[in-house]
């Protein structure tokens, strides 16, 4: 009985503690929030750090692909993708490829632009993935193909009725 008393001690202390990762609290960012940034009149870089696969499915609108951040070529995709960019300039980071406490991708990306020197950097928080937190709340979502994401060129937003995204017809 001590054994098992002890055993649930150390779960509730593991699961009752925040994921953390090199970012703060304030650094989080809620997709309701990012939804009401990207229609500001100044609204962030949006920099998906996902796997090429999963940004040339579905994507944030006119998020730009940076990623993915756990492989040395998608580090150097997102230095590149923010060369250009000032210091100052309001960065949000997502990926979404599961559970951001898992996600192999997005520490390493938030990493990096810290160290590069970028002071305003957010990380989009997703709880469990796209689908889920992002594309089937109807928040704004465009396609990508392989073709035009190596063209450098996107496919227009595709809005529903309520004016947010249709899903991706695979739905």
């Amino acid at each position: 009985m001590r054994h098992f008393l002890g055993i649930i001690s150390l779960a509730v202390v593991c699961l009752g503690q925040e994921a953390t990762g090199p970012w703060s609290k304030a650094d989080l960012l809620e997709p309701p929030a990012l939804v009401q940034a990207l229609q500001s009149a100044k609204p962030p870089v949006v920099l998906c750090v996902a796997f090429s696969v999963l940004y040339r499915n579905r994507h944030i609108v006119h998020a730009l692909e940076a990623g993915p951040g756990s492989k040395p070529e998608g580090i150097a995709l997102l230095r590149k993708a923010v060369a250009d960019l000032p210091k100052d300039a309001g960065i949000v980071i997502y990926c979404g490829c599961c559970p951001m406490v898992k996600c192999p991708n997005i520490r390493p990306a938030y990493s990096v632009l810290k160290e590069m020197g970028f002071r305003h950097v957010r990380v989009l928080d997703i709880a469990t993935n796209m689908h889920d937190d992002w594309y089937s709340k109807d928040y704004p979502s465009e396609a990508g193909s392989a073709a035009s994401a190596l063209h450098g060129t996107m496919a227009a937003p595709r809005f529903g009725a309520a004016g947010g995204p249709l899903l991706p017809p695979n739905r």
